[in-house]
């Protein structure tokens, strides 16, 4: 998606009380299809956008956002700096400076780029990433299916899925879609994805249902970690789960939380080192002692 073009359709929109996505489609020369995904791409950057349907409807930005109609505020155009760069870490071509330079002729509408605010999506994987970004992002343009070999918990899987959008999540970037094997929406985490291809095949984009697009759902955590901490350990806690996310005892910082990955759990206990005991569940328990033994065997056996 073009940076250019998404600015584009937000300054339509500032200068609009109301457009419709066929107006937009033939301004910007693309199909209304892609006008829906740059308008939902805008709402997941923070710009509240709402649709209105039948005779007198379109697109439009919601009441009390835009102070100025013909121009960006400083907050305004800070907060899309902000949103850009931070998907312009990831994104190759981004071009985000020139592209600001040229929303606005008028000097005083513009403030520095040089924005406080630093938002890097990007990770130690970002090469990995960059280059499957960019492949996903060109099926969701051209509807076109994506396979792939997926590692997970059980083992390998091949998959071959309609992918819809790409999510930043939980410190994680994942591809939405609906896989073909398992005739379901499912989420998969980039980092964990190999062998990516772009396929011939295209398909007809389904309707996602409403409950599917609260992503948090897909994250369910029904299993639940009861463990006591140092009190040395506090900062981490805080730093991890929040103020409040523990219990102050004479033994310990009781923590109580629901998890949803346990190779991952285990290790973040694992991080703590013999400053933490977990209590509940007894099979993570297990895991730590036999991770420690593991450990410990290793470092016997290697004699130095």
């Amino acid at each position: 998606m073009k940076l250019d073009r998404l600015l584009g359709i937000l300054t339509v929109l500032l200068q609009n009380e109301r457009i419709t996505a066929p107006e937009l489609a033939a301004k910007f020369e693309v199909n209304r299809r892609t006008i829906g995904r740059d308008i939902d791409t805008l709402c997941m950057a923070g710009i509240p956008i709402v649709t209105k349907q039948g005779a007198g409807g379109g697109i439009a930005i919601a009441e009390g956002f835009k102070l100025d109609k013909s121009v960006l505020t400083t907050a305004e155009l800070s907060g899309i700096i902000t949103a850009l760069k931070g998907l312009g870490s990831v994104w190759d071509k981004s071009n985000i400076e020139r592209t600001l330079d040229k929303l606005h002729a008028n000097s005083d509408a513009v403030i520095s780029l040089r924005e406080p605010v630093i938002i890097d999506l990007a990770s130690y994987y970002k090469g990995q990433l960059t280059g499957k970004i960019e492949l996903i992002k060109n099926a969701l343009y051209l509807s076109r299916l994506i396979e792939f070999d997926y590692y997970y918990e059980k083992g390998e899987s091949h998959r071959c899925i309609e992918p819809y959008f790409i999510i930043f999540k939980f410190t994680s970037w994942y591809v939405f879609g609906f896989c073909l094997k398992r005739q379901d929406w499912r989420l998969f985490k980039l980092l964990r994805l190999q062998n990516l291809h772009l396929c011939e095949d295209t398909f007809s984009p389904r309707e996602i249902p409403p409950e599917r697009m609260d992503f948090g759902l897909n994250f369910p955590d029904d299993d639940r970690l009861v463990a006591l901490f140092n009190k040395s350990e506090r900062y981490k806690l805080i730093e991890a789960y929040g103020m409040d996310c523990y219990t102050e005892t004479e033994n310990g910082l009781r923590l109580e939380i629901g998890f949803t990955n346990r190779e991952f759990i285990v290790s973040w206990l694992l991080s703590f080192g013999g400053k933490v005991k977990v209590l509940k569940p007894d099979y993570l328990a297990e895991d730590i002692k036999a991770a420690a033994e593991k450990i410990l065997a290793e470092y016997q056996g290697d004699g130095g």
